[in-house]
C-alpha cells in the first residue's frame, strides 16, 4: 500500500501543463492605439513655417520629390524665404543665390500668401520673380472644406 501511494504522488509531480504557444496581443494593440492618438494629435503641430491663413481651392496637389523652396507673404506684407524674413530689395539676390546652390533657375518656388494679405504686395513679389527669370512659380492653397 505504501508503494501504491508513492507511485501516485510521483505521477502527480511529473505531470506538467502544456506550454501555451499563443501570443497575447492585447498589450500590443493598446500601445499601438496610444501611439496612433499621439501621432494624430502631434501631426498638425509639425507643419513649420510662417503662420498663414491660406485661401481654399479645389485644385489637386503637386507631386514633389525634394524639399520645396517656399516664399511666404503674411498679413502685414512681410516676405519670407522658407522661415527667414527678407526685405523686398534683397529678395531677388537671395533667391538667385539659393536657387544657384540648389539647381539653377528651374527650381520650383512655392508661394504662400495669407488670404488677407495685400493683393498689391503679392502681385509685386510675383512681378519681381517673373522679371528675374523665375518661371516655375506655384501658388499654395488649402483644400476647400465642404461647400
Amino acid at each position: 500500500m505504501a508503494m501504491n501511494m508513492a507511485g501516485s504522488s510521483g505521477g502527480r509531480r511529473g505531470r506538467r501543463r502544456a506550454v501555451m504557444a499563443e501570443i497575447n496581443v492585447t498589450p500590443m494593440v493598446d500601445v499601438m492605439l496610444v501611439l496612433l492618438i499621439i501621432f494624430m494629435v502631434s501631426a498638425p503641430l509639425l507643419t513649420v513655417g510662417v503662420p498663414l491663413d491660406l485661401p481654399q481651392t479645389q485644385a489637386k496637389s503637386l507631386d514633389q520629390d525634394k524639399t520645396p523652396l517656399t516664399l511666404s507673404v503674411d498679413v502685414n506684407g512681410r516676405v519670407f524665404i522658407n522661415d527667414t524674413e527678407v526685405p523686398m530689395n534683397e529678395l531677388i539676390p537671395k533667391l538667385k543665390a539659393i536657387t544657384d546652390a540648389r539647381g539653377g533657375m528651374d527650381e520650383r518656388i512655392f508661394m504662400r500668401a495669407d488670404k488677407k494679405a495685400d493683393y498689391g504686395t503679392v502681385a509685386r513679389v510675383m512681378g519681381q520673380l517673373s522679371g528675374a527669370g523665375f518661371k516655375r512659380l506655384a501658388l499654395v492653397t488649402e483644400v476647400e472644406q465642404g461647400t
